[in-house]
């Protein structure tokens, strides 16, 4: 199956992918490893997207997608891949479609893991780290046995500071401006499976393995 992955900073995106990879046996493709990869192995993609990088500036798309047909043709992706972390705008996803129509390859669907945007708020204001030790904690989901302290080493926990309601709105504002467009152009090709992600992690797996039957 060739898959692509979408959903807002708190969706649990990563944890489904995870377990998708290991469920249909596929090569999970997340553009953060690829760009690493790419950049150590000093690839042709590589070597020029490190010069932007290096410059502190964007990697313009069309060197983002030559990296993602680098990796599609590789030999782990011939039995399916599950792309994550890209596209994020709408000409990026024409970009991809025109790469993957030249390789021959068609997208089997695009998950999109929905979450209300109050429970995203909540799952990233709520998270709490150990100074000490770096233990994670989540005010509600996972909370020390004690308000402000950590279970092993009795540090004291704090929020940091991308963490706050502030920072947080900010970054789902980006998001929501960014993708939903791109929500509407995979709904337009039909391959659009919007999953509810504000329930059981397993719930939430079943939900997305049932919509590519």
């Amino acid at each position: 199956m060739k898959l692509l992955i979408m959903g807002p900073p708190g969706a649990g995106k990563g944890t489904q992918a995870e377990a998708l990879v290991k469920e249909l046996r596929i090569t999970h493709i997340s553009t953060g490893d690829m760009f690493r990869a790419a950049i150590k192995e000093g690839t042709e993609m590589g070597k020029k997207a490190k010069e932007y990088m290096d410059k502190g500036e964007l990697v313009p798309d069309e060197v983002v997608v030559g990296m993602v047909k680098d990796r599609l043709s590789q030999p782990d992706c011939a039995g399916g891949f599950l792309l994550d972390g890209f596209p994020r705008t709408v000409p990026q996803a024409e970009a991809l479609d025109e790469t993957l129509q030249s390789m021959g390859i068609a997208l089997d669907g695009v998950i999109n893991i929905a979450v209300p945007r109050e429970r995203l708020m909540e799952r990233l204001t709520g998270r709490r780290i150990c100074r000490s030790c770096g233990a994670s904690y989540h005010v509600i989901f996972n909370p020390p046995r004690e308000a402000g302290k950590c279970n092993t080493c009795g540090g004291e926990l704090y929020q940091r500071s991308d963490d706050n309601e502030v920072a947080v709105a900010n970054r789902l504002d980006v998001y929501e401006a960014q993708t939903q467009p791109l929500i509407e152009y995979y709904a337009g090709q039909g391959l659009l499976k919007n999953i509810n992600g504000d329930q059981e992690i397993k719930k939430v797996l079943t939900d997305v393995l049932a919509s590519l039957k």
